[in-house]
């Protein structure tokens, strides 16, 4: 009797590995006028407490940064009013502050302008904090060091013979402290670009296309934050602007490509 062949049978192939479900994208609410007037409302009040918070921490070495700003006048300030040393104190107090929250405003700032940020989104801008920070103290560094001695070079030189340079304390303080500050913010736009590409809204080609819109804006800029009057320091301002616009482009570009590179490792079905 013939032996039964029974028949081939396949071999049964591993089950393919389920795809883990990708994390949906928390996208952000779309909020009526009133909403985004009690959003403003929050952010103020969380950057006003922040600087409150750097406030009552910097009131520890005010009193040093006061004597060190001073000195770069070469000669005692004058008074001219009973609390204007008070004033000139608290005034020292309160940029330090800000510089220390400075952080804390950046952020709010985003969150504010762009309320439907994704959870990713969020993360980017979490990591361009220390930059922004960075790039603040290197602005306010790069200002006291070289931009302030020249200002005030100008400034008590100008038509020496027909004028007495005596500046009030309060005056002096108020310049200084408003010109580091203002240069400080400046510096961070880098930073502030590289953001804003990687949440897709800026790219280098872009920003080249408008080149001569940004040499108007920086002009604009220039002529806002420079306490001087003459053609040399604006001049001078306006390159710096400038240089931190091309710096951006760069940033930029990188930030593009790395948006690229993470859409192509991104798989395009579950």
């Amino acid at each position: 009797m013939a032996a039964q062949i029974k028949p081939p049978t396949n071999p049964q192939l591993p089950a393919p590995a389920p795809v883990p479900p990708q994390e949906p994208e928390e996208e952000g609410k779309v909020m009526s006028f009133f909403e985004h007037l009690d959003e403003l409302r929050d952010r103020i009040i969380r950057a006003a407490a922040a600087v409150l918070v750097g406030f009552i921490i910097s009131l520890v070495f005010t009193d040093k940064v006061l004597v060190y700003i001073s000195a770069t006048y070469g000669e005692r300030l004058a008074l001219l009013n009973p609390t204007d040393s008070v004033v000139a104190f608290f005034r020292v107090a309160l940029m330090l502050g800000a510089m220390l929250a400075m952080p804390v405003i950046t952020y709010q700032l985003f969150m504010f302008i762009m309320p439907g940020l994704t959870r990713r989104e969020r993360r980017w801008v979490f990591m361009a904090l220390p930059g922004t920070t960075a790039l603040f103290i290197v602005g306010v560094v790069f200002t006291w060091v070289y931009l302030i001695p020249l200002y005030i070079r100008f400034l008590s030189g100008f038509q020496q013979d027909v004028f007495q340079t005596v500046w009030t304390a309060d005056s002096y303080i108020t310049f200084v402290t408003t010109v580091l500050f203002w240069h400080g913010v400046a510096f961070e736009t880098p930073v502030v670009f590289y953001v804003l590409a990687r949440m897709g809204f800026v790219t280098a080609r872009s920003m080249i296309g408008y080149w001569r819109h940004a040499i108007v804006i920086a002009a604009v800029l220039a002529a806002i934050i420079t306490p001087t009057i003459d053609p040399i320091t604006m001049s001078a301002i306006m390159s710096v602007l400038l240089t931190l616009y091309v710096a951006s482009i760069v940033l930029v570009f990188f930030a593009v490509r790395l948006n690229r590179k993470r859409l192509a490792a991104t798989p395009t079905g579950t």
